[in-house]
Protein backbone atom coordinates (compact mmCIF):
# COMPACT_ATOMS: atom_id res chain seq x y z
CA UNK A 1 0.00 0.00 0.00
CA UNK A 2 1.03 3.05 -0.90
CA UNK A 3 0.99 6.60 0.94
CA UNK A 4 0.53 9.69 -0.59
CA UNK A 5 1.45 12.78 1.37
CA UNK A 6 -0.49 15.68 1.90
CA UNK A 7 2.43 18.50 0.40
CA UNK A 8 2.76 16.03 -2.38
CA UNK A 9 -0.39 16.45 -3.40
CA UNK A 10 -0.82 19.67 -2.99
CA UNK A 11 2.09 20.56 -4.31
CA UNK A 12 1.12 19.02 -7.66
CA UNK A 13 -2.08 20.36 -8.18
CA UNK A 14 -0.35 23.86 -7.62
CA UNK A 15 2.66 22.85 -9.74
CA UNK A 16 0.31 21.40 -12.16
CA UNK A 17 -1.67 25.03 -12.62
CA UNK A 18 1.15 27.09 -13.40
CA UNK A 19 2.70 24.74 -16.00
CA UNK A 20 -0.71 24.42 -17.65
CA UNK A 21 -0.76 28.51 -17.79
CA UNK A 22 1.98 28.55 -19.38
CA UNK A 23 2.64 25.99 -21.96
CA UNK A 24 0.31 24.68 -24.40
CA UNK A 25 0.26 21.22 -24.90
CA UNK A 26 2.60 19.74 -27.82
CA UNK A 27 -0.07 18.09 -29.64
CA UNK A 28 -2.04 21.50 -29.51
CA UNK A 29 1.21 23.11 -30.97
CA UNK A 30 1.41 20.59 -33.73
CA UNK A 31 -2.03 21.02 -34.70
CA UNK A 32 -2.27 24.51 -35.04
CA UNK A 33 1.03 24.50 -36.69
CA UNK A 34 -1.07 22.37 -39.40
CA UNK A 35 -3.69 24.92 -39.00
CA UNK A 36 -1.25 27.74 -40.28
CA UNK A 37 0.28 25.78 -42.53
CA UNK A 38 -3.04 25.10 -44.69
CA UNK A 39 -4.80 28.11 -44.06
CA UNK A 40 -5.48 29.87 -47.32
CA UNK A 41 -7.76 32.74 -45.57
CA UNK A 42 -5.23 35.47 -44.98
CA UNK A 43 -7.19 36.93 -41.88
CA UNK A 44 -7.61 33.45 -40.25
CA UNK A 45 -4.14 32.88 -40.50
CA UNK A 46 -2.90 36.16 -39.31
CA UNK A 47 -4.73 34.93 -35.82
CA UNK A 48 -3.14 31.69 -35.72
CA UNK A 49 0.03 33.59 -36.67
CA UNK A 50 -0.58 35.48 -33.11
CA UNK A 51 -1.67 32.73 -31.43
CA UNK A 52 1.35 30.80 -32.03
CA UNK A 53 4.02 33.87 -31.39
CA UNK A 54 2.06 34.45 -28.49
CA UNK A 55 2.39 30.68 -27.37
CA UNK A 56 6.45 30.43 -27.76
CA UNK A 57 6.55 34.03 -25.94
CA UNK A 58 5.01 32.74 -23.21
CA UNK A 59 6.59 29.20 -22.89
CA UNK A 60 10.23 31.48 -23.10
CA UNK A 61 8.80 33.91 -20.58
CA UNK A 62 6.61 32.00 -18.35
CA UNK A 63 3.54 34.04 -18.62
CA UNK A 64 0.24 33.07 -19.02
CA UNK A 65 -1.13 32.39 -22.38
CA UNK A 66 -4.32 34.08 -21.67
CA UNK A 67 -5.45 36.76 -19.30
CA UNK A 68 -8.19 34.38 -18.50
CA UNK A 69 -6.54 31.84 -16.41
CA UNK A 70 -9.99 30.25 -16.15
CA UNK A 71 -11.51 28.22 -13.49
CA UNK A 72 -10.05 24.65 -12.17
CA UNK A 73 -11.71 21.70 -13.03
CA UNK A 74 -10.12 18.26 -11.57
CA UNK A 75 -11.04 14.97 -12.47
CA UNK A 76 -9.10 12.60 -9.52
CA UNK A 77 -9.67 8.81 -9.86
CA UNK A 78 -8.34 7.86 -6.53
CA UNK A 79 -7.03 3.57 -6.22
CA UNK A 80 -8.69 2.22 -3.51
CA UNK A 81 -5.64 0.96 -1.97
CA UNK A 82 -4.04 4.18 -1.56
CA UNK A 83 -3.44 5.60 1.79
CA UNK A 84 -3.31 9.40 2.90
CA UNK A 85 -1.20 11.47 5.21
CA UNK A 86 -3.27 14.34 5.89
CA UNK A 87 -5.81 15.72 8.27
CA UNK A 88 -7.34 17.49 5.19
CA UNK A 89 -10.20 16.50 2.41
CA UNK A 90 -9.37 15.80 -1.07
CA UNK A 91 -11.34 18.71 -1.60
CA UNK A 92 -9.58 21.44 0.39
CA UNK A 93 -6.12 19.55 -0.58
CA UNK A 94 -7.31 20.68 -4.25
CA UNK A 95 -7.61 24.13 -3.27
CA UNK A 96 -5.04 24.68 -0.96
CA UNK A 97 -3.14 24.07 -4.33
CA UNK A 98 -5.09 26.16 -6.72
CA UNK A 99 -5.07 28.76 -4.13
CA UNK A 100 -1.04 28.50 -4.11
CA UNK A 101 -0.69 28.42 -8.01
CA UNK A 102 -2.98 31.30 -8.11
CA UNK A 103 -1.14 33.87 -5.89
CA UNK A 104 2.86 32.54 -6.78
CA UNK A 105 4.65 35.77 -6.58
CA UNK A 106 6.25 35.04 -9.46
CA UNK A 107 3.51 34.14 -11.66
CA UNK A 108 0.23 35.16 -10.24
CA UNK A 109 -2.36 34.37 -12.32
CA UNK A 110 -5.87 36.15 -12.78
CA UNK A 111 -8.55 35.17 -9.79
CA UNK A 112 -12.02 35.41 -12.09
CA UNK A 113 -13.99 33.35 -9.62
CA UNK A 114 -16.62 35.11 -7.52
CA UNK A 115 -18.34 34.18 -4.88
CA UNK A 116 -22.64 34.70 -4.06
CA UNK A 117 -22.93 33.74 -7.99
CA UNK A 118 -26.83 35.23 -7.27
CA UNK A 119 -26.25 38.08 -5.06
CA UNK A 120 -22.63 40.19 -4.73
CA UNK A 121 -20.28 37.99 -6.77
CA UNK A 122 -17.66 39.17 -4.49
CA UNK A 123 -14.45 37.43 -5.96
CA UNK A 124 -13.11 35.14 -4.40
CA UNK A 125 -9.51 36.50 -5.08
CA UNK A 126 -7.51 33.40 -4.91
CA UNK A 127 -9.65 31.56 -7.25
CA UNK A 128 -11.00 28.80 -5.09
CA UNK A 129 -13.02 26.73 -5.10
CA UNK A 130 -12.05 24.24 -8.22
CA UNK A 131 -14.90 22.32 -9.78
CA UNK A 132 -13.51 18.63 -8.46
CA UNK A 133 -14.76 15.11 -9.57
CA UNK A 134 -13.63 12.12 -7.84
CA UNK A 135 -13.67 8.43 -8.34
CA UNK A 136 -12.75 5.33 -6.48
CA UNK A 137 -11.26 2.62 -8.57
CA UNK A 138 -8.78 -0.36 -8.33
CA UNK A 139 -5.34 0.66 -7.83
CA UNK A 140 -2.41 1.77 -5.58
CA UNK A 141 -1.70 4.94 -7.51
CA UNK A 142 -3.83 8.39 -7.51
CA UNK A 143 -4.49 9.80 -11.68
CA UNK A 144 -5.23 13.42 -11.94
CA UNK A 145 -6.52 15.34 -15.51
CA UNK A 146 -6.71 18.99 -14.35
CA UNK A 147 -7.60 22.20 -16.44
CA UNK A 148 -8.14 25.26 -16.17
CA UNK A 149 -11.43 26.48 -17.87
CA UNK A 150 -11.72 30.05 -19.68
CA UNK A 151 -14.72 31.78 -19.58
CA UNK A 152 -15.36 32.58 -23.27
CA UNK A 153 -15.73 28.90 -23.87
CA UNK A 154 -17.40 27.64 -20.98
CA UNK A 155 -20.47 29.86 -21.59
CA UNK A 156 -20.58 28.31 -25.20
CA UNK A 157 -21.57 25.25 -23.56
CA UNK A 158 -24.92 23.60 -24.86
CA UNK A 159 -26.91 20.73 -23.98
CA UNK A 160 -30.04 19.09 -25.73
CA UNK A 161 -32.32 15.91 -25.04
CA UNK A 162 -32.85 14.58 -28.75
CA UNK A 163 -35.24 11.60 -29.56
CA UNK A 164 -33.86 8.41 -30.28
CA UNK A 165 -34.07 8.86 -33.77
CA UNK A 166 -33.25 12.31 -34.14
CA UNK A 167 -29.82 13.02 -35.83
CA UNK A 168 -27.15 14.17 -34.26
CA UNK A 169 -24.69 15.79 -36.65
CA UNK A 170 -27.51 17.85 -37.52
CA UNK A 171 -28.04 19.40 -34.29
CA UNK A 172 -24.17 19.42 -33.87
CA UNK A 173 -24.27 22.13 -37.42
CA UNK A 174 -27.15 23.66 -36.49
CA UNK A 175 -25.63 24.84 -33.10
CA UNK A 176 -21.48 25.31 -33.78
CA UNK A 177 -22.36 28.36 -35.68
CA UNK A 178 -25.15 29.92 -32.90
CA UNK A 179 -22.03 29.77 -30.22
CA UNK A 180 -20.51 32.47 -32.53
CA UNK A 181 -16.96 33.12 -31.96
CA UNK A 182 -16.83 33.83 -27.91
CA UNK A 183 -14.40 30.28 -27.55
CA UNK A 184 -11.71 31.87 -29.30
CA UNK A 185 -11.44 28.89 -32.32
CA UNK A 186 -9.81 27.37 -33.29
CA UNK A 187 -9.86 24.89 -30.51
CA UNK A 188 -11.78 21.26 -29.96
CA UNK A 189 -15.46 20.00 -29.42
CA UNK A 190 -15.78 17.83 -26.32
CA UNK A 191 -19.19 16.15 -26.72
CA UNK A 192 -20.84 13.78 -24.27
CA UNK A 193 -23.76 11.47 -25.56
CA UNK A 194 -26.16 9.50 -23.33
CA UNK A 195 -26.54 8.98 -19.73
CA UNK A 196 -28.45 11.45 -17.94
CA UNK A 197 -28.06 15.57 -18.80
CA UNK A 198 -25.33 15.81 -15.70
CA UNK A 199 -23.73 12.56 -16.79
CA UNK A 200 -23.33 13.99 -20.68
CA UNK A 201 -22.00 17.25 -19.40
CA UNK A 202 -19.73 15.30 -17.50
CA UNK A 203 -18.05 13.26 -20.29
CA UNK A 204 -18.41 16.36 -22.72
CA UNK A 205 -15.94 18.18 -20.15
CA UNK A 206 -13.46 14.90 -19.56
CA UNK A 207 -13.52 14.88 -22.92
CA UNK A 208 -11.08 17.57 -24.01
CA UNK A 209 -8.43 16.37 -21.47
CA UNK A 210 -7.77 13.61 -24.36
CA UNK A 211 -4.71 14.50 -26.71
CA UNK A 212 -5.44 15.68 -30.14
CA UNK A 213 -5.24 12.69 -32.40
CA UNK A 214 -8.30 13.03 -35.35
CA UNK A 215 -5.83 13.00 -38.29
CA UNK A 216 -4.26 9.46 -36.65
CA UNK A 217 -7.92 8.60 -36.59
CA UNK A 218 -8.42 9.73 -40.44
CA UNK A 219 -5.12 7.72 -41.20
CA UNK A 220 -6.19 4.76 -39.46
CA UNK A 221 -9.78 4.48 -39.98
CA UNK A 222 -12.45 4.20 -37.47
CA UNK A 223 -13.65 0.82 -36.01
CA UNK A 224 -17.03 2.17 -34.02
CA UNK A 225 -19.94 4.44 -33.94
CA UNK A 226 -18.27 6.86 -31.75
CA UNK A 227 -14.89 7.49 -34.03
CA UNK A 228 -16.77 7.08 -37.36
CA UNK A 229 -18.79 10.59 -35.79
CA UNK A 230 -15.42 12.17 -34.76
CA UNK A 231 -14.42 12.11 -37.87
CA UNK A 232 -17.81 13.14 -39.52
CA UNK A 233 -17.75 16.05 -37.50
CA UNK A 234 -14.58 17.08 -37.59
CA UNK A 235 -14.93 17.56 -41.35
CA UNK A 236 -18.55 19.02 -41.64
CA UNK A 237 -17.97 21.75 -38.82
CA UNK A 238 -14.22 22.95 -40.38
CA UNK A 239 -16.82 23.28 -43.82
CA UNK A 240 -19.04 25.78 -42.02
CA UNK A 241 -16.06 28.22 -42.85
CA UNK A 242 -15.81 29.80 -39.24
CA UNK A 243 -12.65 29.67 -39.04
CA UNK A 244 -9.91 31.62 -36.64
CA UNK A 245 -12.00 33.67 -34.20
CA UNK A 246 -14.60 33.76 -36.74
CA UNK A 247 -13.52 35.65 -39.34
CA UNK A 248 -13.76 32.47 -42.24
CA UNK A 249 -11.20 30.59 -43.15
CA UNK A 250 -10.53 26.53 -43.24
CA UNK A 251 -10.11 25.34 -39.94
CA UNK A 252 -12.63 25.84 -37.05
CA UNK A 253 -11.99 22.92 -34.72
CA UNK A 254 -8.75 21.06 -34.46
CA UNK A 255 -10.00 17.60 -33.04
CA UNK A 256 -13.70 16.46 -32.19
CA UNK A 257 -14.33 14.28 -29.08
CA UNK A 258 -16.76 12.04 -28.56
CA UNK A 259 -17.49 9.95 -25.24
CA UNK A 260 -20.59 7.64 -24.74
CA UNK A 261 -22.47 5.99 -21.91
CA UNK A 262 -25.39 4.12 -21.97
CA UNK A 263 -29.26 5.73 -21.63
CA UNK A 264 -32.44 5.63 -21.22
CA UNK A 265 -34.17 4.16 -24.36
CA UNK A 266 -36.53 7.48 -24.83
CA UNK A 267 -33.55 9.54 -24.45
CA UNK A 268 -30.40 11.02 -26.09
CA UNK A 269 -28.85 13.64 -24.05
CA UNK A 270 -26.19 15.38 -26.03
CA UNK A 271 -23.91 17.88 -24.73
CA UNK A 272 -21.12 20.25 -26.39
CA UNK A 273 -18.58 22.30 -24.64
CA UNK A 274 -15.61 23.80 -26.81
CA UNK A 275 -12.07 24.41 -25.67
CA UNK A 276 -10.68 27.69 -27.18
CA UNK A 277 -7.24 28.39 -28.46
CA UNK A 278 -5.28 28.65 -25.02
CA UNK A 279 -6.45 25.20 -24.21
CA UNK A 280 -5.13 24.15 -20.56
CA UNK A 281 -4.64 20.84 -19.47
CA UNK A 282 -2.08 18.05 -17.85
CA UNK A 283 -2.35 14.63 -16.47
CA UNK A 284 -0.20 13.14 -14.20
CA UNK A 285 -0.04 10.07 -12.00
CA UNK A 286 0.80 10.01 -8.08
CA UNK A 287 2.43 6.70 -6.73
CA UNK A 288 4.03 7.72 -3.19
CA UNK A 289 7.33 8.50 -4.85
CA UNK A 290 6.90 12.31 -5.06
CA UNK A 291 5.00 15.14 -6.36
CA UNK A 292 4.56 15.08 -10.19
CA UNK A 293 7.46 16.70 -12.46
CA UNK A 294 6.28 18.55 -15.41
CA UNK A 295 8.75 18.69 -18.37
CA UNK A 296 7.97 21.79 -20.66
CA UNK A 297 7.89 21.35 -24.47
CA UNK A 298 10.70 22.18 -26.49
CA UNK A 299 11.20 25.46 -28.02
CA UNK A 300 11.60 23.64 -30.87
CA UNK A 301 8.32 21.99 -30.93
CA UNK A 302 6.75 25.95 -32.47
CA UNK A 303 7.05 26.57 -36.03
CA UNK A 304 9.67 28.98 -36.88
CA UNK A 305 7.02 32.05 -37.86
CA UNK A 306 6.74 35.42 -36.82
CA UNK A 307 4.22 37.83 -36.74
CA UNK A 308 4.61 41.20 -38.24
CA UNK A 309 1.68 43.85 -39.85
CA UNK A 310 2.04 44.32 -43.51
CA UNK A 311 3.71 47.39 -45.01
CA UNK A 312 0.30 48.93 -46.10
CA UNK A 313 -1.01 48.57 -42.71
CA UNK A 314 -3.34 51.77 -41.17
CA UNK A 315 -2.00 53.14 -38.57
CA UNK A 316 -4.49 55.06 -36.26
CA UNK A 317 -3.69 57.60 -33.06
CA UNK A 318 -6.40 57.07 -30.85
CA UNK A 319 -5.62 60.57 -29.02
CA UNK A 320 -6.33 62.21 -32.52
CA UNK A 321 -8.98 59.89 -34.44
CA UNK A 322 -12.22 61.58 -35.15
CA UNK A 323 -15.59 60.40 -36.44
CA UNK A 324 -14.47 61.14 -40.27
CA UNK A 325 -11.67 58.77 -39.85
CA UNK A 326 -13.23 55.87 -38.55
CA UNK A 327 -15.83 56.45 -41.57
CA UNK A 328 -12.68 54.98 -44.11
CA UNK A 329 -12.09 51.26 -42.25
CA UNK A 330 -13.19 48.51 -44.17
CA UNK A 331 -14.75 45.29 -42.61
CA UNK A 332 -11.34 42.77 -42.09
CA UNK A 333 -8.89 45.59 -42.65
CA UNK A 334 -6.38 45.03 -39.82
CA UNK A 335 -5.14 48.47 -38.09
CA UNK A 336 -2.33 49.11 -35.66
CA UNK A 337 -3.63 51.39 -32.90
CA UNK A 338 -1.96 53.89 -30.86
CA UNK A 339 -2.66 56.09 -27.80
CA UNK A 340 -4.34 56.67 -24.99
CA UNK A 341 -7.66 54.06 -24.47
CA UNK A 342 -10.03 53.20 -21.56
CA UNK A 343 -10.77 49.56 -19.98
CA UNK A 344 -13.52 48.40 -18.92
CA UNK A 345 -15.97 44.99 -18.79
CA UNK A 346 -18.93 43.73 -17.38
CA UNK A 347 -19.22 45.15 -13.54
CA UNK A 348 -17.80 48.32 -14.70
CA UNK A 349 -20.38 48.97 -17.16
CA UNK A 350 -23.27 47.75 -14.72
CA UNK A 351 -21.63 50.70 -12.69
CA UNK A 352 -21.88 52.76 -15.12
CA UNK A 353 -25.56 51.99 -15.91
CA UNK A 354 -26.59 52.50 -12.53
CA UNK A 355 -24.89 55.93 -12.11
CA UNK A 356 -26.95 57.17 -15.68
CA UNK A 357 -30.24 56.00 -14.12
CA UNK A 358 -30.06 57.78 -11.16
CA UNK A 359 -29.06 61.07 -12.58
CA UNK A 360 -25.67 61.21 -11.35
CA UNK A 361 -22.13 61.95 -12.66
CA UNK A 362 -19.10 59.48 -13.78
CA UNK A 363 -16.49 59.15 -11.27
CA UNK A 364 -14.25 62.78 -11.67
CA UNK A 365 -11.48 61.92 -14.52
CA UNK A 366 -13.66 59.36 -16.64
CA UNK A 367 -14.97 60.37 -19.46
CA UNK A 368 -15.69 58.15 -22.54
CA UNK A 369 -16.42 61.40 -25.43
CA UNK A 370 -14.65 60.45 -28.48
CA UNK A 371 -12.71 57.41 -26.70
CA UNK A 372 -12.38 54.02 -27.03
CA UNK A 373 -12.83 51.09 -24.53
CA UNK A 374 -11.19 48.05 -24.68
CA UNK A 375 -12.88 44.98 -22.89
CA UNK A 376 -10.20 43.56 -20.90
CA UNK A 377 -9.51 42.21 -17.37
CA UNK A 378 -5.51 41.70 -17.48
CA UNK A 379 -3.60 39.29 -15.13
CA UNK A 380 -1.70 41.50 -12.69
CA UNK A 381 1.81 42.95 -13.58
CA UNK A 382 5.23 40.88 -12.44
CA UNK A 383 9.03 41.94 -12.83
CA UNK A 384 8.55 45.46 -14.40
CA UNK A 385 5.88 44.73 -16.73
CA UNK A 386 3.60 47.41 -17.42
CA UNK A 387 0.50 45.27 -17.22
CA UNK A 388 0.39 40.97 -17.27
CA UNK A 389 -1.15 39.14 -20.17
CA UNK A 390 -4.35 41.28 -21.30
CA UNK A 391 -6.15 39.89 -24.04
CA UNK A 392 -9.41 40.91 -24.96
CA UNK A 393 -12.56 39.51 -23.15
CA UNK A 394 -16.12 38.48 -25.48
CA UNK A 395 -17.86 41.73 -26.47
CA UNK A 396 -21.13 39.89 -26.99
CA UNK A 397 -21.65 40.65 -23.22
CA UNK A 398 -21.29 44.11 -23.50
CA UNK A 399 -24.51 44.37 -25.68
CA UNK A 400 -26.96 45.47 -23.36
CA UNK A 401 -24.97 48.04 -22.53
CA UNK A 402 -23.55 49.54 -26.00
CA UNK A 403 -26.94 51.63 -26.81
CA UNK A 404 -26.35 53.17 -23.56
CA UNK A 405 -22.33 53.81 -23.97
CA UNK A 406 -23.11 55.41 -27.56
CA UNK A 407 -25.48 57.21 -27.05
CA UNK A 408 -24.98 58.96 -23.40
CA UNK A 409 -21.29 58.79 -23.00
CA UNK A 410 -20.16 60.03 -25.97
CA UNK A 411 -18.01 56.75 -26.72
CA UNK A 412 -16.75 56.75 -30.04
CA UNK A 413 -15.14 53.03 -30.59
CA UNK A 414 -15.03 49.37 -28.74
CA UNK A 415 -11.89 46.91 -29.22
CA UNK A 416 -13.01 42.81 -27.99
CA UNK A 417 -13.17 39.81 -29.10
CA UNK A 418 -16.22 37.75 -30.85
CA UNK A 419 -19.30 39.32 -32.65
CA UNK A 420 -21.94 41.63 -31.46
CA UNK A 421 -25.77 40.81 -31.59
CA UNK A 422 -27.62 42.35 -34.00
CA UNK A 423 -29.28 45.34 -32.03
CA UNK A 424 -25.48 46.13 -30.94
CA UNK A 425 -24.57 46.34 -35.30
CA UNK A 426 -27.64 47.91 -35.62
CA UNK A 427 -26.66 50.71 -32.98
CA UNK A 428 -23.37 50.86 -34.18
CA UNK A 429 -24.45 51.64 -37.44
CA UNK A 430 -26.97 54.65 -35.82
CA UNK A 431 -24.08 56.16 -33.99
CA UNK A 432 -21.53 55.34 -36.73
CA UNK A 433 -19.13 53.95 -34.07
CA UNK A 434 -16.88 50.95 -35.11
CA UNK A 435 -16.13 48.04 -32.98
CA UNK A 436 -12.87 46.07 -33.82
CA UNK A 437 -11.32 42.68 -32.41
CA UNK A 438 -8.02 41.73 -30.88
CA UNK A 439 -6.80 37.56 -31.21
CA UNK A 440 -8.30 35.55 -28.01
CA UNK A 441 -5.28 33.69 -27.30
CA UNK A 442 -2.50 35.70 -27.98
CA UNK A 443 -2.46 38.12 -24.69
CA UNK A 444 1.09 38.44 -23.91
CA UNK A 445 1.65 39.43 -27.53
CA UNK A 446 -1.13 42.20 -26.66
CA UNK A 447 0.21 43.49 -23.17
CA UNK A 448 3.42 44.36 -25.32
CA UNK A 449 1.91 47.19 -27.30
CA UNK A 450 0.65 47.84 -23.65
CA UNK A 451 3.44 50.76 -22.55
CA UNK A 452 1.48 52.60 -19.65
CA UNK A 453 -1.39 51.76 -17.24
CA UNK A 454 -3.18 53.81 -14.63
CA UNK A 455 -6.48 53.49 -12.70
CA UNK A 456 -9.27 55.69 -13.47
CA UNK A 457 -12.45 53.85 -11.88
CA UNK A 458 -13.79 51.51 -9.66
CA UNK A 459 -10.49 50.31 -8.33
CA UNK A 460 -12.40 48.27 -5.89
CA UNK A 461 -13.18 45.64 -9.18
CA UNK A 462 -9.68 44.29 -9.38
CA UNK A 463 -9.15 43.01 -12.55
CA UNK A 464 -12.78 44.81 -13.70
CA UNK A 465 -11.80 47.95 -12.70
CA UNK A 466 -11.70 51.08 -15.51
CA UNK A 467 -7.95 51.62 -16.64
CA UNK A 468 -6.34 54.17 -19.01
CA UNK A 469 -3.69 52.06 -21.29
CA UNK A 470 -0.75 54.04 -23.36
CA UNK A 471 -0.58 51.69 -26.23
CA UNK A 472 2.34 51.70 -29.22
CA UNK A 473 1.14 49.76 -32.59
CA UNK A 474 -1.38 47.48 -31.25
CA UNK A 475 -3.08 44.72 -33.52
CA UNK A 476 -6.74 45.06 -34.25
CA UNK A 477 -9.17 44.17 -37.04
CA UNK A 478 -12.10 45.80 -37.68
CA UNK A 479 -15.11 43.49 -37.09
CA UNK A 480 -17.98 46.09 -37.39
CA UNK A 481 -17.43 49.19 -39.35
CA UNK A 482 -18.99 52.76 -39.29
CA UNK A 483 -22.12 51.36 -42.19
CA UNK A 484 -22.79 47.84 -39.43
CA UNK A 485 -20.89 45.97 -41.97
CA UNK A 486 -19.73 42.65 -39.45
CA UNK A 487 -17.29 40.92 -40.69
CA UNK A 488 -18.62 38.11 -38.48
CA UNK A 489 -20.79 37.76 -41.26
CA UNK A 490 -19.39 38.46 -44.30
CA UNK A 491 -16.19 36.05 -43.39
CA UNK A 492 -17.98 32.45 -42.78
CA UNK A 493 -19.92 33.11 -45.15
CA UNK A 494 -17.20 33.88 -48.20
CA UNK A 495 -15.31 30.66 -46.73
CA UNK A 496 -18.27 28.11 -46.51
CA UNK A 497 -18.76 29.10 -49.92
CA UNK A 498 -15.02 28.78 -51.07
CA UNK A 499 -14.93 25.50 -49.12
CA UNK A 500 -18.13 23.70 -50.67
CA UNK A 501 -16.47 24.88 -53.90
CA UNK A 502 -12.94 23.09 -53.11
CA UNK A 503 -14.76 20.15 -52.18
CA UNK A 504 -16.66 20.03 -55.61
CA UNK A 505 -13.42 20.00 -57.46
CA UNK A 506 -11.32 17.91 -55.53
Amino acid sequence: MITITENDFIDSIADALQFIACYHPKDFIQAMSRAYEREQSPAAKDAIAQILVNSRMCAENKRPICQDTGIVNVFVKAGMNVQWQTSMSLDEMVNEGVRRAYLHPDNVLRASVVSDPLGSRTNTGDNTPAVIHTELVPGDTVEIHIAAKGGGSENKAKFTILNPSDNLVDWVLETVPKMGAGWCPPGMLGIGVGGTAEKAMLMAKESLMHPIDIQDLIERGPTTAAEKLRIELYEKVNQLGIGAQGLGGMTTVLDVKVNDYPTHAASLPVAMIPNCAATRHVHFTLDGSGPAQFEPPSLADWPDITWQAAENTRHVNLDTVTQADIEQWQPGETILLSGHMLTGRDAAHKKIADLLAKGEALPAGLDFHNRFIYYVGPVDPIKGEVVGPAGPTTATRMDKFTEMMLSQTGLLGMIGKAERGKDTVASIKKHQSVYLIAVGGAAYLVSKAIKSSRMIAFEELGMEAIREFYIENMPVTVAVDSRGQSVHETGPKEWRTKLAELTINS
